[in-house]
Order: C-alpha cells, then structure tokens, then sequence
C-alpha cells in the first residue's frame, strides 16, 4: 500500500515538473525573448520600469498576443538612455513601437521586416542617423513620428512607398534635404492626413502631386535651407480638406489662392515669405478661419478686414497695402493691380509701389495732372500676359512692355485707348494677329517670332507674318502706303465691278452645265421613280467578280418588288453605293414616312455620328433611324459606312442593339435599330428627377449591369471575331420596357485582329472613360472596354458622373475618387447613391461590385479581369432564373421512343410544310435562341430577304448540312467518337445556327 502511494506521488512530481516545463517553453517566443533581452541590455532600463521577470511579456508596457508573440512596446516618456539592438527586426508581429521623448542615440537599425507595424514613434530622442532601407516590408505603417532627432543630412527616400496605408508623417527637425518628394501625394498615399516637415533643410517648391490629397494638416515652416521652399501655392487650393496650413518663414511668392474651397480651414500661417497681391475675398470671408498669420510679406491693395472671432497676426507696414487701415484703394491703384495680376504680381512692382498714388514715385510709372500717361514695364523679367485692362487708362500715350518673356497675344482692347501713341512690345514671346490700331500709333513687334500667326501654327511661317514682325516704328510711312493704296483702288473699282459681272456670268453658265449633266445621268435610271432607293444585293457566291446584281426599286409601296434588274461591270460602278451584306435595305422613302419626314419632334438624340429619330411603321413596330451627317460621299466615306454595316450585320446578341436595316440614297446615310422605348441607362441614373422617374433600385442597376457585361463579352470572346467597342457610357446603353439593358453605338467598334494582343487607332472615345493606355499611346485592346466598364460600375453604385465639373477638382474624377472613398469603409458607405436602400444584404452586395470596379479599372491593363470573370461575379449576385418542370413529350411532337432515321424523317417532314407556307415568314419552330431581339416579323418596309425573326436562312438551307452530319454520326460507333460528335453538333449549331431540332434529335438518339 505505501509503495502504491509513493508511485503516485512520484507521478503527481512528474506531471507537475512536466507542466512546469511546458509552461516555461510556451510564454514567450525565443526569437522574441532574444530581441527583448537585448534591448534591456542596450537601454540599462531602472527597477522601476518592471523589466526583471524572464518573460518578457511579463514587462510592463510591454504586450503580447495569444501566440506569445511581442506586439507592443510602449517605453516613452522613461528617460531612458542608450542604443537599440540590431536584432530589434526579429519582433516580427511588432504593431508599435513607442519611445518618445527619451535620451536614446546612436543609429536607428534596419526595421526591414517588420510587416505589422503599425505605429513607429521614436521622437525627441538622440537618434543620429536612419538606414537607407529602412520603410521597406513596412506594408502595415499607418504613422511615423521622428520629429527633434540629431540624424545625419537625409533625404525621404522612395521606400516609404512600401507603407501606402500611411496616414500620418511627422518629421519636424529630423535634418531632412532635397526637395519634398513627388510621390508624397495622393496616388501614392492616398489616406495621408498629416504632413509635418517644419525646421527642416528643404528646398524647390509645393509639389504639383499635392493636387486632391485628402491631407488635413500641413506643415513646412520654418525651413534653413538658403534657398528655403519657394514658388506659388496654388496647389493647396486643390486640397480642399486642409484644416491646417503653416507656410511661415519661406519664400514663398505670387499671390495667395482662392480660398472658397476649403470648408474646415482654421489656421493660415503665411508670415515672413514674399507672397504679393490683394488678400483675396474669399479668406476674409471664410467662416471656418480661426487663426491668420500676414506678417512681413509683400501683400498689397487694401488691407484686409477678418471677422471679430479670428486670432490676426498683421503688423503694421509689414506689407505692402494701399492704406495703413481697412479702406478702398485709389481707382487707379486698382486698375494697375488689375494689369499686373496677369503678370502674376510680379514682387518688383509690389516691392516699390507703396502708399494709395501711384503717381508719386511708382516704378515704371508717369503721370501727367494726376492722370497716368505713360507705363514702362521695359526689361523688368515679367511673364504672363497682356492684361486688357490696360483699356481702364484712357490717358495712357505710351505703353512700353519691351524685352520681356510675355507671352499671349496683344489684346484687342489696346485699339480703344484713345490718347496711345506709341506700343513697343518687342522681344517678347507673343503670338497670333496685330489688331488694327490707329493710323497714328506706332507699334513695335519686333522680336516676337510667331507675332501673325495662330498659336497652332507658330512652327510654320505665314506670308502676313513677315510684314508683322518686321514692321517699322515709324508709322509716318504705313501712313502713306495706306493712303496711296487708296488712290490705286479708286482707279480699279471700274476693272473691279466688270471682273464680278463676268464672274457672275461664268457661275451662271457653269450651273446650266452642271443641271444639264445631272439630268443626263438620271436618264439611265429614268424608270426609277424618285424617291426611292436602289437597292444593292450582294454578290452570290457563284457569280462572275466582276459583275454585280442590282435591283432597282418601282414606286410601288412594297420595297420588295422589283421592276427591272441590270448586270454592270464592276468598274462602272462608282456612281453605285454597294455594301455587300447579308442585311435589309430599306427606302429612304418609307424612313421620311416614319420619322414624319425626320421631323424635329421625332429626335431621339444627337451624337458625333449624327441624329437619332423615333419612327413607327403601319404594323405599330418601332424603329430608330440613325441619320449620318449628310455631305458629299467620297470613297474613305463610303468604306467607313460599309465596315460599320459589315461590323454590325456579324454581331447578334440579346444585349445588342439589333441593326433591322440600312438605306443609301444619293448622300444620305441610314441606319435603322429597334427602338428601345425608355431611353438611355444615363436618363435613368442622373436625370431622373428631371425626367420624371424614379430612381433605379440596386436590384435593378445590378440587372443592368450583368447586361452590359454579357452585350461586351459577346463581342470580346463569342462572336465568330473579337470586337473591341471603344466608347462604352451610360448614354450608349438603352433599355427597353422591361428594363433590360443593350449595349448601342457601334460607331466605334474596331474589329481586333486575330493573333494580336492590341492594334493602334486614333484616339475616340469619351473622357472619363478612356483607359489610361488608350488615352496616351491609342494602343487598344479588349481591356479598354474593360475599364469604362469599371467606370460605369462605379457610376452605377454612386450616381455620379464619370466626369463631373460641378465638383471640386479633387473630386471631379469618378475613378481617382472612388479609390480614395474606397480605402474607408465609412466613407465608401457615404459615397453609395442616397437613393439607394442599404441593408446588409445590399451593402454586401454593393461591396462586392465595388471591388469589381476597382479591378476593372486597375491602371495596367494585365491587372484587369476580362468580361467573362465581369460576369460571373455579377451573376452571382443576381436572382438565378429556375426551369419549370417540362413535360416528356417533346416540344417537337416527335415521339422519343423512335429511332434516328423515323425522327428524322418526321422532322423533315414537317419542316417541308413550314417552307411551303409562304405566307409567313416566322418559323413554327418555338425559337431557343437567347439571342433574339422582339423585332416582329419582316415589318412594312423591309425586303423579302428578311425571313425570319433573327434573320436566320430558311430552313432548306440547311438540309445538306444535315445530311452530312447524319453521315458522320454513323461513322461514329464508339462511346467516346459519339460524344465527341455531340459536342461537335452543340458547337456547329451555335456557330451555324442549326435549328435546335436537329440537336434535339442527335442528342436524345444518343440518350437512348
């Protein structure tokens, strides 16, 4: 009995000892523990800090995850002093790292690895020197503080990139050089919130990437460098969230920006630069403004008055107003601050004009009597241009802008003033026409090299340029040219009014010409009775090349029945518009009839491609007949018109507008689609309330959408060729009554070569959809459409344009804004169309082709799914159509207990009687074509060749091909060549649309 006890206390020993053990082993990472104790070792922490237990996640401020893993050290504000230990990298799951305000020195050490760290706060240290790699692996950054460091001279380098997620950067007095780096903008960080660059050594200026930053604060005061950050500042009106803004103790120049933009902007610090100009109204009237820093710059016009609730730091003759209080400006202060504005205020004028008269002492101005009679801006370095308000100085005599860099043209406003004497703009950079001015001016131009021509075509000489530019400043003799060019014309108006007289005869006798040779031609088609068409059929496989069959319609109301038919040679068929197609031509007469004469009330729309109108035909189908921009026809024309009619007769889809007809009468250019009664998806997403409608549900737009990408997947990747559309937008997607959509407008569309990945085109398209690529090379490809697609996408979730002017410039972007909203699911969730009803469901549903969008429009072109992932994703989310239970007789009415060769025979039967029925020209056969459109039967107008409802050959046609694959079949005796056969039969049928039956006979003898 005591043996058994001691067994069992010795196994209690061991079980307890084994724990023990275990437990130790599982605290904490050996890596970590490493890391740990080595920065404890470098740091010489004190008792009190609480780093004594051998677990390090036992330290206080220290924490770690359910792994054992360190994710947080957080030691600022210890006084602690030392260095840090190389092998810091190794804490792997590190999220911050905190140890502000300290004595610690030496080298930062490489962090390279440290993917989920998320804080980095090493300010107010001692800190001397930060590797050259050490942003990168930082994929998880979102704020960085190492401001007040002793760090050798550095510049930020492009690792940063790495952390694109940043949203804070502070960097105050951290010895940083160079100048502030491109890529700090919202391409490359598109979260960043501070900015915080103060006391630093930085030169150059603002960069122009700046433009659309969400960027709250921004600070760059107080630079050391000697050239100091300088330059404009119009950017920062382009970053329109700024609460923030210290500019103070640079060099920064030009005028201050327009300021009614910004809606939260409470602190402007701008003191101790060069900016020039009035203090625009838009600052005073700021109603977020609650701090204003003026001091010492060149500012001019009156001195500004804020309201009583904001803190103004605007010392007395710091800068350069008019009046040493709040008060109007002299007029003629104004009208020179006016001028100069143009030249973007330059900083000599601001530097000496001083007080409100500008007729004591103001450089490069004269006055006479009060009044300012003379303005010499010579050899002063201005830009810019030629302001008109130089009209305002009625009194003006000379106005002297020599040996400048203005560039423009000289305005027009100049010729009005009415005391001018003398202009002398000679060595500038001025372009465009010398306005008439008096006689009596003197006017100087040389120098101006492209002074007589058009901006466009300065790098090309113009015979009037020359007398332009070389024209003399003595104006006595252009006076007397021009007097005795006077005298000569009144000798010649005799020779003159003859000359006219015999041009009017010349123009007489050439239109009796012209009518005659007109009525000479009609006479070789004097049966045909105007105005009807005549209507070219394509050439048949069998017949001669060189000639073609033409069929001249009579002036019977059936456009189908032909009086008389010619054969011509080919080459005497230029005055002949042929298109060789497989289409309908339709008489322009029955279209006039239709559109009530293409009737202003009947217009549909207008594009680049001309006017859309409404028709009707006797039997109540509807039509759009699509008028081309009427001219002269020339051959390029004519070819164009006949590859859009080629293009479209080889592309049918449910979700294409279907093209039922064409006409070519003398210039005229028609073409006829069904008509889709509710208009453009644009109507329905932006005009809405205009219109009268209601808003599109998210069922509905989602619908849309699996419609739109169907229609462009067809011609991507399943008709016979690979079409590329190239303008896809709202207003080129139609719906019908049931709102489904179809994608119209194929003006564009270019045939993609097979065996090529892209072809190169001229630019066309709408902007906000075009593909970045397309956009700067005119390479396309299938991606193209792909990314106006994400754009519309976007349209769809949001209910905004692509393009939208009445936005600010940040936002005026469809896709550069739905990045950035996309990046925060608070402010995605802002940007969803209001009139959409958000519940999880949706909002899932919503994120998901948010996320599509996003990859549509991905900047390369290889980042961009193609159409059909577009429509698997989209289908997924929408409702799936069930099949009904079908009953097990066939739709056919052939018994499925017959063989092969008594179906067949049943079927051709009963095919035989659908041909001999000519009186119709729909099929008995129940079409399971989901390519169909609803266009009725052969309407009123359209020719016989029209026999079926999608347009498919009549059935014997097919009998041969039948036979032949029967033939082949019976080949076919093994399991394996069987279903290889099958799949041959389902392939060919759609590729040479089979009428299903034969299909449906193959595939259930099979079966059986």
């Amino acid at each position: 009995m005591k043996t058994q006890n001691g067994f069992r206390l010795l196994l209690i020993f061991l079980v307890g000892l084994s724990s023990f053990f275990a437990c130790g082993v599982s605290q904490t990472n050996p890596s970590d523990v490493a890391a740990m104790v080595a920065l404890m070792k470098t740091l010489n922490p004190p008792k009190e800090l609480g780093w004594s237990d051998p677990d390090p996640c036992k330290w206080t401020h220290v924490a770690c995850s359910d792994s054992n893993r360190v994710t947080r050290i957080q030691i600022g504000h210890q006084n602690l002093q030392g260095t840090l230990p190389p092998n810091l990298s190794n804490l792997i799951a590190l999220q911050r790292l905190e140890l502000q305000w300290n004595n610690i020195s030496g080298p930062i050490p490489s962090l390279n690895g440290l993917t989920s760290l998320q804080v980095l706060m090493l300010s107010n240290n001692q800190f001397s020197s930060i590797p050259k790699d050490f942003f990168t692996g930082m994929n998880s950054l979102q704020s960085v503080e190492i401001d007040n460091n002793p760090f050798m001279a550095w510049e930020i380098p492009k690792t940063l990139l790495n952390a694109s997620s940043l949203q804070n950067f502070s960097a105050n007095s951290a010895n940083i050089t160079g100048k502030i780096p491109d890529f700090l903008g919202p391409d490359g960080f598109p979260g960043l919130i501070n900015l915080h660059l103060a006391f630093n050594y930085l030169e150059g200026e603002l960069p122009k990437s700046f433009s659309g930053s969400l960027m709250e604060s921004l600070w760059v005061n107080g630079q050391m460098s000697n050239g100091k950050l300088s330059g404009g500042i119009d950017v920062i009106q382009n970053m329109t969230m700024l609460r923030e803004v210290w500019l103070h103790s640079n060099a920064f120049s030009g005028p201050l920006p327009n300021f009614s933009v910004f809606k939260s902007l409470e602190s402007l610090s701008v003191r101790d630069n060069s900016f020039t100009g009035p203090v625009p109204v838009s600052l005073m009237n700021l109603g977020s403004l609650k701090i204003v820093n003026l001091t010492n710059n060149l500012l001019q016009g009156p001195m500004p008055m804020f309201n009583d609730s904001v803190a103004v730091d605007m010392v007395n003759n710091t800068n350069s107003f008019c009046l040493p209080k709040p008060g109007d400006c002299d007029p003629r202060v104004n009208t020179l601050l006016s001028i100069v504005k143009s030249m973007h205020y330059p900083m000599k004028f601001a530097e000496n004009w001083k007080g409100n008269d500008p007729c004591v002492d103001w450089f490069g101005i004269t006055c006479n009597s009060g009044n300012i009679t003379i303005v010499n801006f010579q050899k002063m370095g201005l830009t810019g241009t030629i302001s008109p308000e130089f009209d305002s100085l009625k009194s003006l005599q000379r106005l002297v802008l020599a040996d400048n860099n203005l560039t423009g043209s000289i305005p027009e406003e100049l010729t009005t003033l009415p005391a001018l004497t003398e202009l002398d703009v000679a060595n500038n950079m001025l372009f465009g026409k010398v306005p008439a001015f008096r006689s009596n001016v003197m006017i100087n131009t040389n120098g101006n090299l492209n002074i007589g021509k058009d901006k466009s075509d300065s790098s090309s000489s113009s015979p009037s340029s020359g007398g332009s530019s070389n024209s003399s400043t003595n104006s006595g003799s252009e006076n007397n040219d021009s007097v005795k060019s006077g005298k000569k014309s009144r000798n010649w108006i005799g020779v003159l009014l003859f000359s006219m007289m015999g041009g009017l005869f010349v123009i007489f006798l050439i239109g009796v010409a012209a009518f005659c040779l007109y009525k000479s031609k009609r006479k070789r088609f004097s049966r045909v009775q105007s105005p009807n068409a005549m209507v070219i059929h394509p050439r048949h496989s069998g017949s001669d090349n060189d000639s073609v069959k033409i069929t001249v319609a009579g002036s019977s109301v059936s456009v189908g029945a032909s009086s008389e038919s010619h054969t011509v040679p080919s080459s005497e068929t230029g005055d002949i518009q042929m298109v060789e197609t497989g289409n309908m031509v339709i008489s322009i007469q029955v279209l006039k009839n239709v559109t009530n004469n293409f009737s202003e009330e009947n217009i549909l729309g207008q594009g680049g491609f001309g006017t859309v109108y409404k028709g009707e035909l006797h039997d109540g189908t509807k039509i759009a007949v699509k008028r081309m921009e009427s001219g002269v026809i020339t051959a390029k024309g004519l070819a164009e018109f006949k590859s859009e009619i080629a293009v479209l007769t080889k592309v049918r889809h449910r979700h294409l507008v279907a093209l039922l007809g064409y006409c070519l009468d003398g210039n005229e250019r028609l073409l006829v689609y069904e008509y889709m009664p509710q208009g453009t998806l644009s109507r329905h997403l932006f005009n809405w309330v205009d219109e009268g409608l209601k808003p599109l549900e998210w069922t509905r737009r989602l619908t849309i959408a699996l419609d739109v990408a169907r229609g462009v997947e067809y011609l991507h990747s399943l008709a016979h060729q690979s079409f590329i559309h190239r303008d896809l937008k709202p207003s080129n997607i139609l719906l019908g009554d049931d709102m489904r959509a179809k994608v119209a407008d194929f003006g564009l569309v270019r045939l993609a070569p097979e065996g090529k990945g892209s072809i190169e085109t001229r630019i066309a398209g709408t902007f906000g959809y075009l593909a970045p690529e397309y956009a700067v090379t005119g390479r396309v490809t299938t991606k193209v459409d792909v990314f106006s697609f994400g754009v519309i996408l976007m349209e769809l979730i949001t209910g905004r344009k692509a393009l939208d002017e009445s936005q600010p410039e940040e936002s005026m972007h469809l896709v550069t804004w739905f990045r950035r909203v996309h990046l925060n699911k608070d402010t995605f969730r802002k940007a969803i169309d209001s009139t959409i009803d958000l519940t999880e469901e949706t909002l899932a549903s919503v994120s998901t082709v948010a996320e599509l969008a996003g990859h549509c429009c991905a900047r390369e072109p290889y980042q961009r799914p193609d159409m059909g992932h577009a429509v698997n994703v989209l289908s997924s989310l929408v409702e799936l159509w069930k099949p009904s239970d079908q009953s097990s007789e066939d739709i056919y009415g052939i018994d499925l207990e017959m063989s092969l060769p008594q179906a067949l025979k049943k079927w051709q039967a009963f095919e035989g009687r659908s041909h001999m029925d000519s009186s119709s020209s729909s099929s008995f056969l129940p079409s399971l074509d989901n390519t169909q459109t609803s266009i009725p039967n052969r309407p009123y107008g359209f020719a016989e060749s029209f026999t079926s409802a999608d347009g498919r050959p009549p059935p014997n046609h097919y009998r041969p091909v039948v036979g032949k694959f029967i033939e082949n079949f019976a080949i076919a005796r093994k399991v394996v060549a069987a279903r290889k056969f099958i799949k041959k039969v389902i392939r060919d049928s759609r590729r040479r649309r089979l009428p299903t039956a034969v299909v449906t006979v193959v595939v259930i003898w099979t079966n059986r």
